[in-house]
């Protein structure tokens, strides 16, 4: 079985998703707040402005995002950002996720 979907914080839809569809062929779906970034709505005069919801809203699979970056964070060498080398980071991520499945399979 290969992975063939993958979740992203918003943050990285930009130049992320368009990578990983054309190079790895996985499907990428952007898990973001609906209206994260909209500070001001441009309105016709005489209309009234949109009123955006505020407060909790529960968004889809965003807790398999933070989930996965809090678990990432558990380890040390991971909890800042301080590899200058991206191969590097992609090596201690490596790390913690066979750390985490080997504590795993351990119980």
């Amino acid at each position: 079985m290969r992975l063939a979907l993958l979740w992203i914080d918003g943050g990285y839809k930009r130049r992320c998703v368009e990578w990983v569809e054309a190079e790895l062929g996985w499907r990428v779906e952007v898990v973001q707040h609906p209206y994260a970034g909209v500070r001001y709505v441009w309105v016709a005069p005489g209309q009234e402005p949109p009123t955006l919801p505020t407060g909790f809203r529960v968004l889809k699979r965003r807790w398999v995002v933070e989930r996965t970056f809090a678990w990432l964070g558990r380890n040390r060498r991971l909890s800042k950002d301080d590899e200058a080398v991206p191969a590097s980071e992609e090596a201690w991520i490596y790390a913690a996720s066979c750390r985490l499945l080997l504590q795993r399979l351990a119980q």
